[in-house]
């Protein structure tokens, strides 16, 4: 597994802004080979923390995103000094499957092939708001959602009413 490390600062956008990032340099993004379109990487922060992540163009470089919870885990601020190891996400995804979801698209194949004909990046969308929940009960029902929701819109997705859909309660 070809990976880069180094050092980067967690830095904010803005001062009023809540969107912090660490800068990944065009020499150490070139030593991944990406298909059309996809830079996705994994990403392991202070050799603890690691996260299915996207290098995102920044003026000649590129930025990973360091989201609150991550900064919390780490007990990381702004201006502080990370260590820093990225490798080519090579996952189907680039988030993982719920198991709970894999089993309701494995069990109803026009779901399946409802989810599957989503772009990679709505398919990781979902599977970002199907990994949330703790509860088993709660995975299964917006697994359930999700898919009634693609099959009532031939296959797209309406976020305004997924979001609505997805907070009926568990029943």
């Amino acid at each position: 597994m070809r990976s880069a490390k180094f050092k980067a600062k967690l830095e904010k956008f803005s001062p009023e802004s809540g969107w912090h990032y660490i800068t990944v340099s065009a020499a150490a993004a070139g030593k991944f080979r990406f298909e059309e379109g996809s830079r996705r990487v994994v990403c392991r922060l202070e050799g603890r923390e690691t996260l299915q992540c996207a290098l995102m163009p920044y003026h000649d470089a590129f930025f990973i995103m360091v989201n609150k919870g991550i900064r919390t885990r780490l007990g990381i601020e702004p201006g502080d000094t990370l260590s820093v190891e990225i490798w080519k996400d090579e996952s189907k995804y680039g988030l993982p499957m719920p198991e709970e979801f894999r089993e309701i698209l494995d069990q109803d194949p026009e779901g399946d092939e409802l989810f599957h004909g989503l772009t990679p990046g709505k398919q990781r969308s979902i599977l970002y708001i199907l990994g949330k929940p703790k509860d088993l009960d709660r995975r299964i029902q917006m697994g359930l959602i999700v898919i009634e929701h693609l099959k009532d819109n031939e296959g797209k997705i309406d976020h305004s009413t997924l979001a609505q859909d997805l907070k009926r309660p568990v029943l």
